[in-house]
Order: C-alpha cells, then structure tokens, then sequence
C-alpha cells in the first residue's frame, strides 16, 4: 500500500509532467480537497468528479508547472503528510516564468488521497496568467 509521501509524490510528479487527465484517479470518491486561499473559486472540492473537474480546467491554462524544493515532514498520523514545495512555472502563451510557494496537508486511505489543505500562492499564480 503506497504510504501518503508515495501519494503525494504521484501528485506533484503528474502535475509537473502536465498528466492532468490521470490526477483524479487519485483521490477518493469522497475526498475534499480544500483551498482556502484561492480568491474567486470554490474554496471546498466534493468528490473525485469534483476535483478531476478542477484539474481538467488546469489543463486548459497556459501553464507548465513543475515541483521543486519539495520538503515532505511526517506527522504523528502516518496517513498524513504537510509538504512544503514551489512551482517553477512557465506560462506557455508568454514565455513567462515564475515560483509559486505551496504547503499541502494531504490525508491518504488505502492508497488514495481522502483530504488536502491547499495553500498554494493563487494571486502569484493569476498573475503569471495575467490575471
């Protein structure tokens, strides 16, 4: 059974090999994934479909995106891990590039991710989108 590190790890190497089509597979049916700093979108995803949802309209951006400084701390609940990690990124329609800072808390069970706390740096984000 893949330990939450080796779930995380699957996450960010997809996200940075631009396999947005494969990223919902793996989160539980009955995950949430919440982003409370995430202006102007849903701050709460529902379910796989939901989060396979969110990921498909990331696929649509102009972004290549990829994991760097990736730090991954266990915590007392082995199922859980906090990740601190940037974004080298690359806005694809400009040339642009840029870092994102990010920390995640994700919780996996039985091999699948079945909650996250994103706090990724979303105005940074917008405005390597020129948002």
């Amino acid at each position: 059974m893949p330990t939450a590190t080796d779930v995380f790890t699957r996450l960010v190497t997809g996200i940075s090999e631009g396999r947005w089509a494969d990223l919902g597979n793996l989160y539980a049916t009955d995950a949430v994934v919440e982003q409370p700093f995430f202006p102007g979108a849903p701050q709460r995803l529902e379910g796989r479909e939901e989060v396979a949802k969110h990921f498909a309209a990331a696929a649509t951006m102009p972004l290549e995106l990829r994991a760097t400084n990736i730090v991954v701390h266990e915590t007392a609940d082995p199922q859980t891990v906090i990740a601190e990690f940037d974004y080298d990124g690359r806005n694809s329609a400009t040339g642009r590039t840029f870092r994102v800072a990010n920390i995640q808390v994700l919780t996996v069970k039985d091999g699948l991710i079945s909650a996250t706390r994103d706090y990724h740096d979303h105005p940074r984000l917008a405005e390597a989108l020129g948002r």
